[in-house]
């Protein structure tokens, strides 16, 4: 829309009040148009120019006219302009003029002898120019802000919604297809591992026939020669009996060649037929992803078991080895180790599955495993050296060397990378010590043995740190 300009002259009548004064020059100081537009529209703007910017007034000599020429815009259909003009209350002349600094319509009067004189004050018709150009400049600028907000929905929201969908898809499909394949893979799995397990179980049920018809087959043998070697024995006359000596020797003979039963693994279930590693990962990562995949928060080192070659932090969660010995040695304890640098933890295990995982960063020398309770604690044999004896279980790294130590048997274990962590896993129902690392939970090493007892934790350190992570 194009606002109608229409530009007039205006006099200011002379005052009836005034008469006897006139003016030469009138000298008006334009307001601050810069000023936002919401803040020229309140009501509670601040003042403006002080006193420095004033309008002159020269008084000498009577006036008719003040000779002031200004163009005014109208605009009908705004209103801000009735058809009759307003007039000065005091001075009755036209509200021609805008005080600034008390935000209102005032005279000429009111600006050079008025209340308002000293003000800064401005024309009705720039005020209103320059109040209609901000609010142009404003009316432009809400109109580029739609524009983009238009733009934004109509372009940036549909295409992001489109690839929304284009996503979404791909995941559900991509979630499908990693399921149906893990599906699979244990469908195949499951079938392959019971049918290993009925062919074991139908050997085994086939040894137990034979076996049992041998022993039974037997058991009737060495029945019926005791009851002849009985019946010879109470009903042979003396004689008869002396002359019957190898008779007697050869059952007694044949009797002996029947042997004893011995029970052998061939008559147990191959617990190898379940295992599988298939299985044993996915097991693992189940137990490891879930909540309590690092374990109990109160697994701590066990103070009291520290070796003095090791010192314990504060926190009582990490190991350093000692380069050099202490002057003074911890008190004596039973459970603490003298000559190794190994510790224990603070937890027994004796049922349910627990997991850990132990920050090994840059030690060239540790062991991480598990114990019996009854581990010898004290002297220089193999009785207290960690996987140099039937009750230990450890995962021993020398030097770039891992291998699994047990019984004084070690099995390298290739390890494609050198882990800055390991964990460890310990399914008591299984029997299952598993050994794996975090970050990639790749198992690193598995041991089945029917334990016997309560298992606690085990370390040692000779390089460096290790510390238990929670």
């Amino acid at each position: 829309m194009t606002d109608e300009l229409i530009t007039c002259e205006l006099t200011c009548p002379t005052s009836p009040v005034d008469q006897k004064k006139s003016f030469d020059d009138v000298n008006i100081e334009d307001m601050d148009f810069d000023q936002p537009i919401f803040s020229v529209l309140s009501d509670g703007v601040k003042e403006q120019q002080e006193a420095g910017d004033k309008s002159s007034l020269d008084g000498g000599g009577e006036a008719t006219s003040l000779g002031l020429s200004t163009s005014i815009t109208t605009d009908t259909e705004s209103g801000i302009f009735s058809g009759e003009c307003e007039l000065c209350v005091e001075h009755e002349a036209e509200l021609d003029w805008f005080c600034g600094t008390e935000q209102k319509l005032i005279c000429s009067h009111c600006a050079v002898v008025g209340p308002c004189h000293g003000h800064t004050v401005t024309p009705l018709a720039t005020r209103v120019t320059a109040v209609r150009n901000q609010l142009v400049d404003v009316c432009e600028k809400i109109q580029l802000q739609a524009l983009r907000i238009e733009k934004f929905i109509d372009q940036t929201l549909t295409a992001k919604e489109q690839k929304l969908q284009a996503a979404a898809s791909r995941a559900r499909e991509q979630v499908l297809a990693q399921v149906s394949a893990a599906r699979e893979a244990l469908e195949e799995e499951e079938q392959r591992l019971l049918e290993e397990v009925q062919r074991e179980e139908e050997r085994v049920e086939q040894c137990l026939l034979t076996q049992r018809a041998h022993w039974s087959k037997a058991l009737s043998t060495l029945s019926q020669t005791r009851s002849g070697l009985v019946h010879t024995l109470t009903h042979t006359p003396d004689a008869q009996l002396v002359t019957s000596v190898q008779e007697i020797a050869e059952r007694v003979e044949a009797a002996e060649g029947v042997g004893g039963p011995c029970d052998t693994d061939q008559l147990n279930l191959n617990a190898a037929c379940s295992d599988s590693k298939l299985l044993r990962g996915l097991w693992a990562s189940a137990v490891l992803l879930g909540p309590n995949g690092y374990g109990s928060t109160y697994l701590k080192f066990d103070e009291r078991t520290v070796s003095p070659l090791l010192m314990l932090s504060e926190d009582f969660c990490t190991l350093t080895f000692r380069h050099k010995k202490p002057r003074l040695s911890p008190p004596y304890d039973p459970s603490r180790f003298d000559c190794w640098p190994n510790a224990l933890g603070s937890l027994s295990m004796s049922s349910g599955t627990y997991s850990w995982v132990v920050d090994v960063g840059e030690s060239a020398a540790f062991k991480v495993g598990v114990c019996y309770t009854s581990l010898e604690r004290k002297g220089s044999g193999n009785e207290a050296r960690l996987g140099h004896n039937n009750k230990s279980w450890v995962l021993s790294h020398n030097d770039g060397d891992y291998s699994f130590c047990h019984a004084g048997k070690k099995v390298p274990m290739h390890v494609v990378r050198r882990p800055q962590r390991i964990g460890l896993l310990l399914d008591w129902p299984t029997k299952t010590v598993l050994f794996y690392e975090p970050d990639s939970f790749a198992v690193l090493y598995t041991v089945t043995h029917p334990f016997s007892g309560p298992l606690l934790p085990a370390y040692a350190v000779a390089d460096r740190s290790i510390t238990i992570l929670h």
